[in-house]
């Protein structure tokens, strides 16, 4: 196991860790408030909290029913953020998300109508029933955090949080993300149907007489601040190398002793490296840490990496899935 003091002095990592264990109590109180609406996926409320804190954007996927949107909306009403849902269908045009400019007769000018897409929260509930040519136009929103409109650049307000649902159990109407929207996506994060006896709780409490709703316990400032913070975080550069390391093997497996060159087609890019830094260092602050360890990284490769690895037609007809191969990367690599 690495010392996280190697290369920074011990007083530091100390400071780090101190302002690391009020911000984690802060985050524990957010979660908290997301029980009060949300039964089980503690994983899930978990990954969102680490996108939100490491400025990443999410895509839900999971059958119907299983409270994608009410996870999100609920996360919402915990931050003092404005908060846009956008529902996408077959007829939605990009100017519906980013907005147009309209004539103004009485002067003859004109003015630019800003779009749901300014907003600190955005929910693209079922992003896969609109056409590319919408979902593309979330692409220069989430990556550089604007938007143009006729040729105008207006730049979007920090925090700037995209979450996206989709069904991955139908197939007509729907259109497959394109791989540069996909690759935007910090988390691809699978939900699952509820055990036995987080139902019976859910059946409680969506039937019985309704609570008052989650407190809201961030607002923009202070998520902002978490952000800023996270960046912190200490890394030490054997942790780097690790990343690296990972990211290269989906592109070249048999450097790692790995036999999956005929299941992966294309591995993943560069941002994989980064969401992978960024994520574990939220998954340390959540716990408390002012330092990195490979186990944060682990924590989070499977939602960083699964909608980045290109299976061949070979890896699907045999059932091989991107989950199986990134449990065999992370068996391989040598942990430092």
């Amino acid at each position: 196991m690495i010392s996280p003091t190697r290369t920074m002095a011990h007083g530091d990592i100390e400071a780090l860790t101190l302002q690391a264990q009020d911000y984690s109590e802060l985050l524990a109180r957010l979660r908290q408030e997301l029980e009060t609406v949300i039964v089980g996926q503690g994983t899930i409320m978990d990954r969102l909290l680490v996108a939100l804190c490491a400025e990443g954007h999410v895509l839900l996927e999971g059958v119907p029913g299983i409270a994608k949107t009410l996870l999100v909306r609920t996360l919402a009403q915990c931050l003092d953020c404005s908060f846009a849902r956008l529902q996408f269908t077959p007829d939605l045009l990009p100017a519906d998300i980013t907005g147009t400019k309209i004539f103004n007769q009485q002067d003859s000018t004109f003015s630019t109508v800003r779009g749901p897409i300014f907003a600190h929260i955005v929910l693209a509930d079922e992003i896969n029933r609109a056409p590319p040519k919408v979902q593309s136009a979330l692409l220069e929103a989430m990556q550089e955090r604007q938007v143009t409109i006729q040729g105008e650049t207006h730049c979007l307000e920090r925090p700037f949080f995209v979450l996206a649902t989709q069904n991955p159990i139908e197939s007509e109407g729907t259109y497959p993300l394109p791989e540069a929207q996909v690759d935007r996506f910090m988390f691809k994060v699978l939900m699952t149907y509820p055990e036995p006896e987080d139902e019976i709780r859910i059946i409680e409490r969506f039937t019985g007489v309704e609570g008052t709703g989650p407190g809201t316990i961030l607002n923009a400032a202070k998520i902002l601040e978490l952000q800023d913070f996270n960046r912190r975080i200490y890394a030490d550069p054997e942790i780097t190398r690790y990343v690296a390391a990972i990211t290269d093997a989906t592109r070249h497996p048999d450097r790692y002793g790995l036999d999956l060159s005929g299941y992966i087609s294309y591995g993943a890019s560069p941002r994989a490296s980064i969401y992978l830094v960024l994520g574990a260092k939220a998954v340390a602050l959540m716990k408390g840490r002012g330092y990195v360890v490979p186990d944060d990284v682990k924590s989070i490769a499977h939602e960083v990496l699964r909608h980045r690895i290109l299976r061949t037609f070979e890896a699907e007809a045999e059932g091989i899935t991107p989950d199986q191969i990134i449990t065999g990367i992370l068996q391989k690599v040598a942990v430092p």
